[in-house]
């Protein structure tokens, strides 16, 4: 489980972890098609025992593929929700919620977390009328997310919007759709954050 993220084919890592940690649909329907593991024995083979490590290695490998994102920077966001009021976890998923492309996906103005990354990577999202072409970038309360005054752009992200929005988990965001605006009414509560992992098993694992 320790190859690149872009290397690992999305539906063998769905079908290998046994959760649809990038919340689309297809995987859902991947998952009750074919429930075992990847590969021509995956039917067969049988799971061995794994150790507390190996339980805690899994539920941060969750979290780490779901969102995109390295080992270091899922390190450096547990050192600050470490430093954060509260429970640790729950600051943790926050802190992963908050991430711009995530935003995006969830608003559903992209089809999944790496199109979202694409996107703000190419400076199609102003945050407070700037334009911010971070991914990582944590977005806080009150701000307000625009898109790009450009109408090949406009058209992109209505076009995305229209093919997801049914999907869309952002309870914690106000969409304004004719206006393409978005404004973070109030940081994400632990309730509102879908369940891929144990996040206490991966604070457990970096405490050590």
């Amino acid at each position: 489980m320790n190859r690149n993220r872009k290397n690992v084919p999305k539906g063998k890592l769905v079908r290998r972890l046994g959760i649809n940690i990038f919340d689309q649909p297809k995987y859902d329907k991947l998952l009750k098609k074919k429930p075992h593991g990847p590969g021509m024995h995956g039917p067969k083979k049988k799971r061995t025992k794994q150790t507390e490590y190996g339980k805690q290695l899994l539920e941060k490998q969750k979290l780490k593929f779901a969102y995109g994102v390295s080992e270091k920077q899922i390190r450096n966001i547990f050192e600050k929700a470490k430093t954060m009021p509260g429970i640790t976890g729950d600051s943790m998923l926050s802190l992963l919620e908050r991430r711009l492309d995530n935003v995006v996906f969830r608003l559903g103005l992209a089809g999944s977390r790496t199109q979202a990354r694409q996107m703000v990577g190419h400076g199609h999202f102003h945050v407070n009328g700037r334009v911010v072409n971070i991914p990582s970038y944590s977005v806080r309360g009150g701000d307000v997310l625009t898109v790009k005054e450009r109408e090949s752009i406009k058209k992109l992200v209505r076009d995305q919007y229209a093919k997801h929005s049914g999907k869309a988990k952002s309870t914690w965001i106000v969409f304004a759709e004719d206006a393409l605006r978005a404004t973070v009414d109030h940081l994400p509560r632990r309730e509102e954050i879908p369940t891929i992992a144990n996040e206490q098993m991966v604070v457990e694992l970096y405490a050590k």
